[in-house]
């Protein structure tokens, strides 16, 4: 599983009612503009305002989605052990691979109980690849991922890589070194993709990656011709994207809105999250426009 995978988001009616009907198109747009996999039920997925029936809804949709061309990964983690349990025993049979992120509320309070969290969801779907989904900026759990894999590999049978979404650079690069390169570390930190590249990565995933995979295909062509300056400069395009929209009052919910600009309208965001009005996302392309950012956004 390589190559640059899309954070979904969960479509909606205009009552915020899931609008599974879209998923389809929206499979072909990603597909479309180079996106490899979809990563579902995620933060950009806004799994933590969505019912575990929703979340099971959403990956049954994506499950008759996928293909050879495009992988699906379905984020099976919760506050609740037991229901991250039932997730991953309904996703064993309909995704490619599964994750779960740490307990977010109570905390863990230390590394031997985030192993034995991942061992106990990684058995209820042991015939398909488990990835731990680090992103200690919101759960907390800030803990060595080297020692993670060192601790959790001889446990966890199915345990594939990492979701590393943070930006410790030398954490990453040790992890991408486990074993010989063992582990499939997927990098999760958009605004620093370029910061991955010389560390040999070669599997993404983010949101931003809906919008801009263009972007990113470019910043690696970039890169691998040793063009560093248009490499860079493509890559501060991608973070003004990221400052124009989180400007509108928060990038995860104006980011999905702006997804209708591109022809793939998801609907609405959730409670905390804004939802623009079409005045705003009209003016947010005129900002993208202006910052000569248009041209490498997906098409559908």
């Amino acid at each position: 599983m390589k190559g640059l995978i899309a954070a979904t988001y969960a479509p909606m009616h205009q009552d915020t009612s899931l609008n599974l009907g879209v998923i389809p198109k929206y499979a072909e747009f990603l597909k479309g503009n180079g996106v490899k996999g979809a990563f579902i039920n995620g933060s950009t997925g806004d799994f933590a305002s969505l019912s575990i029936a929703e979340r099971k809804q959403i990956t049954s949709a994506w499950g008759e989605n996928k293909t050879s061309e495009l992988f699906v990964i379905d984020h099976v983690g919760h506050t609740s052990l037991d229901e991250a349990k039932e997730l991953a025993r309904h996703a064993a049979d309909k995704v490619d691979g599964i994750a779960a992120l740490a307990p977010y509320y109570f905390r863990l309070s230390n590394i031997h109980k985030l192993v034995e969290y991942c061992k106990e969801i990684a058995a209820c779907a042991p015939n398909i690849p488990f990835f731990y989904y680090h992103i200690p900026v919101l759960t907390g759990a800030n803990f060595n991922m080297v020692e993670f894999l060192e601790l959790a590999t001889p446990q966890i049978p199915n345990l594939a890589g990492i979701k590393f979404t943070n930006n410790n650079l030398i954490d990453y690069k040790y992890s991408k070194e486990f074993n010989n390169g063992s582990a499939n570390i997927l990098f999760g930190f958009d605004e620093v993709f370029l910061s991955s590249l010389p560390f040999g990565a070669d599997g993404w995933v983010g949101s931003t990656y809906n919008h801009l995979a263009p972007l990113y295909l470019a910043i690696v062509e970039a890169f691998n011709n040793n063009d560093h300056k248009l490499a860079a400069d493509l890559q501060q395009k991608s973070m003004k994207f990221v400052d124009v929209l989180n400007a509108k009052g928060g990038f995860n919910g104006a980011a999905k809105s702006f997804m209708k600009a591109l022809g793939v309208d998801l609907g609405p965001s959730r409670f905390p999250h804004t939802t623009l009005t079409d005045a705003q996302i009209e003016e947010a392309k005129t900002e993208l426009d202006a910052l000569e950012v248009t041209s490498y956004l997906g098409k559908v």
